[in-house]
């Protein structure tokens, strides 16, 4: 079992309704030290695809994305929910729903640091039914760059985002797969 794996079944809490909370090392609070140990091994699995940027969505997948890009010398752009009067009036927009907010929410990326000719690796906190992922991936097309990996810290596979996403033909890496949540216990595919 790795570290994060180990983590969730210590602090994570099963909310009903397919909601995990890892607010405690994730998504509120970050252990940035198991946030490195997950940046090291997604830089091992992605290794050889040849991506010359990395991707993801404020604010949970930053942590992640960011010891990523450590690890592989890589920058790192983020998808905005809010345009803040510093970016410009044309952005790339796309809407996806969110199954914690309970709503659409907006992802904004300024086109000054997502150009033509990128090779993206999308990392992000979850993959539960796909939708966000796939908001960053038409995010990454309309700038003209090419997707050629997603990393995900925990997917919970009995919603079906791999499915959605398996169509774009890039790897697809999860470091903590979880098969169910069913009465509230956590368990993690073999």
């Amino acid at each position: 079992m790795n570290q994060l794996q180990e983590r969730i079944l210590k602090e994570g809490q099963v909310l009903g309704g397919g909601i995990l909370k890892v607010d405690s090392f994730v998504n509120h609070q970050v252990d940035p030290n198991l946030m490195d140990v997950c940046g090291r091994e997604f830089a091992r699995l992605f290794a050889n695809i040849g991506a010359t940027k990395i991707l993801t969505a404020e604010i949970s997948g930053i942590a992640p994305a960011l010891t990523t890009g450590i690890h592989m010398g890589l920058p790192v752009v983020y998808a905005r929910k809010t345009k803040p009067i510093t970016m410009p009036d044309q952005v790339y927009l796309t809407l996806a729903p969110s199954h914690t907010k309970g709503r659409m929410v907006e992802l904004i990326i300024s086109p000054e640091y997502l150009a033509n000719h990128e090779k993206v690796l999308i990392i992000d906190d979850f993959l539960a039914s796909g939708q966000t992922i796939l908001g960053l991936v038409r995010l990454a097309e309309a700038a003209g760059s090419q997707v050629v990996g997603i990393g995900t810290l925990i997917e919970k596979n009995f919603e079906g985002g791999r499915d959605a996403l398996k169509p774009l033909g890039v790897p697809i890496e999860s470091i903590a797969c979880i098969k169910s949540l069913d009465e509230g216990k956590i368990e993690f595919v073999d």
